[in-house]
């Protein structure tokens, strides 16, 4: 059984593929994880999942604003 966090986490990968489908999934998650710890090269590998739901969340909710308000 997938961890509810994970779980969770895969659906906001989703969403965040589907609002910028350029991006790979590669660099979605080192930027993330950049984002997240900074610009070291062990950040990727030593994010937790938890962090990287958190900053996912974020960067969703900083992306739909942006995008919003560019819409109204």
């Amino acid at each position: 059984m997938i961890d509810p966090i994970r779980s969770e986490l895969f659906d906001i990968l989703r969403e965040l593929s589907e609002v910028a489908p350029d991006v790979r999934l590669g660099q979605l998650i080192l930027n993330l994880s950049y984002m997240a710890r900074g610009l070291e090269d062990s950040s990727a590998w030593e994010i937790e999942d938890t962090e990287l739901l958190t900053i996912a969340k974020h960067h969703l909710e900083t992306w739909r604003a942006r995008h919003t308000v560019s819409a109204a």
